[in-house]
């Protein structure tokens, strides 16, 4: 009888290692755990591989919700480090290799400030040194990083000098929604039931990946949360969405936003809010006729090169070329 094929190592593949496969893409990546007020985080760089360069500009990647930066997500770092930039990237708290329960979201702006601590550590740190003072500093975020991307932008307005949101999650479909009455009934045990994965699984799921190769890789990720949504973590989306409604036309940084009208995780609604109220007097908005909600990770080939393509030229245009 044959045995199962043991899942790959790396989202790659169990070959090459991972040295060989960063070399091989022309990146450089270290890996190290930060600590922080609110936790202490697994944290990953990935630099061009050339050192005659200086990178065109630094970007702060925050991965969504159940996923990590070790897995597939780090492809979209990696791509930005192979046009020029220094990436950085961190698992949020309760997710990957960082502190907290797995898939277990307890405050939703300390999740999001954790992650800008690294960020701002990076961004206004000694490491680098005047180099990378001198740079451009942009946040991407993908789905749930995506909502985390926005209230960054508001507890550090003044800092960045773009954002780019792929699939945020400001606003959820209705199909998608958590029912306020199980929500409620579950906050009258006193906060016993917070923790619980209990929550219905349409409530995260849908049209999320449109290539099903890649979704399959993506699930086999070691350290993807595949529980149910846990009731303090949907309550804490939730209050995501309700500040998102409140304060969307407080940002100011320039920013690009991309989203998929046949993705029902996430609503492209929201999108198009961000965009209608903003205040950025720099702002693009692009909608995906069909697209899934896996924009980069597990859309289909030819549309994933095209969002990409979009990305490109964005960020591109408002960075100087490296000297």
């Amino acid at each position: 009888m044959e045995q199962a094929s043991s899942p790959p190592v790396n989202f790659w593949g169990s070959t090459p290692d991972a040295e060989e496969f960063y070399a091989a893409a022309g990146v450089r990546n270290t890996k190290a755990f930060v600590d922080t007020p609110y936790g202490r985080l697994f944290t990953q760089s990935w630099h061009p591989l050339s050192e005659t360069s200086s990178p065109r500009a630094l970007v702060f990647f925050t991965h969504g919700y159940a996923s990590d930066t070790s897995w597939m997500f780090q492809s979209i770092p990696i791509t930005f480090a192979q046009w020029g930039y220094a990436t950085f990237a961190a698992d949020l708290l309760g997710h990957g290799q960082s502190d907290g329960l797995p898939g277990y979201i307890e405050d939703i702006q300390t999740t999001a400030s954790a992650a800008l601590f690294f960020y701002k550590s990076v961004r206004d740190g000694p490491e680098y040194g005047p180099e990378y003072a001198q740079k451009k500093k942009f946040l991407f975020g993908e789905s749930m990083g995506g909502g985390l991307t926005f209230l960054m932008l508001l507890q550090d307005p003044q800092g960045w000098d773009g954002a780019i949101f792929s699939a945020p999650f400001l606003s959820v479909p209705e199909p998608a929604r958590p029912s306020g009455l199980r929500l409620l009934a579950y906050g009258l045990l006193l906060g016993y039931a917070e923790t619980w994965p209990v929550m219905p699984q349409n409530n995260i799921q849908g049209n999320v990946f449109h290539d099903q190769e890649k979704a399959k890789i993506i699930r086999m990720n070691p350290r993807r949360y595949k529980l149910p949504a846990r009731v303090g973590t949907m309550r804490q989306l939730m209050v995501l969405c309700d500040i998102f409604e409140k304060r969307c036309g407080e940002v100011l940084t320039p920013f690009l936003v991309l989203h998929g009208t046949g993705d029902t995780c996430t609503a492209h609604e929201g999108s198009q809010m961000l965009y209608d109220k903003a205040k950025s007097s720099d702002k693009t908005i692009k909608l995906y006729d069909g697209f899934y909600h896996s924009l980069l990770q597990a859309e289909l080939k030819e549309n994933s090169e095209r969002v990409y393509m979009d990305i490109h030229a964005w960020i591109d245009a408002r960075t100087s070329v490296p000297q």
